[in-house]
């Protein structure tokens, strides 16, 4: 297998070649590039590797530059710093989008993806790659009506309608609900913001809201938004200066 890294920061570089060596049982072939001038002059002479693992923003330019001068027709997986680009990433042939610090954890639930794609793919076929992204962004957006959670020796669906917010602390997903209660999803912030549906914000990097939750929004420090909420919770909720404007256009929505 071949893969492709684009990572300014070789110690991040590094690290995520390890991992990846450890989680994938066969022979890889790991390239790592350090530029978007490097990775387009890669690719402009080098064969296109099965998987792309890409940083966003690099010390010359942004990665999806790399892919419109020179396009290639192999999944990416953005591994970023920055939540904001997930949009961008999806068009760009991204198949996930991996927060900074990543864990092993969340490395090992990229690659099942990719493998699921990898599957439906038949060996002596070209990928009609437009269609497949199509068909696994469809999948995924689908908005569920309960999320699982364990408690106890027991496995509990909780309704979206009454979930306040889910949120990371100490790199553990917490699901909130109006009453107060507080569970453990098995899944991560990204997973549920793409199956919760439009009910919920991905405010900043830790925390997904409910819009039943939001009382009120005020001005916060360099262009950010403070969320005033109907539940108790000890700690601020920020939604950062890079989505402020969409979160406001979110919340005048029905």
């Amino acid at each position: 297998m071949n893969i492709v890294i684009i990572e300014d920061e070789e110690i991040v570089a590094d690290e995520l070649e390890l991992n990846i060596k450890q989680l994938i049982d066969e022979p890889v072939d790991i390239v790592q590039l350090r530029s978007v001038k490097e990775a387009i002059a890669y690719f402009k002479k080098s064969e296109a590797p099965d998987l792309i693992f890409s940083d966003i923003q690099l010390g010359d330019g942004l990665s999806f530059e790399i892919f419109v001068a020179e396009p290639v027709s192999v999944p990416v997986i953005f591994c970023t710093a920055y939540d904001e680009y997930a949009l961008d990433a999806f068009k760009a042939n991204g198949i996930d989008y991996i927060l900074k610090p990543f864990t092993i954890q969340t490395l090992d639930w990229a690659l099942q993806k990719y493998r699921q794609l990898k599957k439906v793919l038949s060996a002596d076929q070209t990928p009609q790659y437009d269609a497949l992204m199509q068909m696994l962004l469809n999948r995924e957006t689908q908005t569920a009506t309960s999320v699982l959670v364990y408690h106890q020796d027991k496995i509990i669906p909780i309704k979206l309608e009454d979930i306040a917010m889910f949120y990371l602390e100490n790199e553990i997903t917490h699901l909130l609900t109006f009453s107060g209660k507080t569970f453990y999803p098995n899944k991560n912030l990204d997973e549920l913001e793409r199956s919760a549906g439009n009910y919920f914000f991905r405010a900043n990097r830790q925390f997904l809201v409910c819009r039943k939750a939001i009382i009120d929004v005020s001005s916060f420090f360099s262009r950010k938004l403070s969320l005033n909420l109907n539940i108790p919770f000890s700690e601020k909720v920020i939604v950062s200066k890079g989505k402020a404007s969409q979160f406001l256009s979110w919340l005048t929505k029905a």
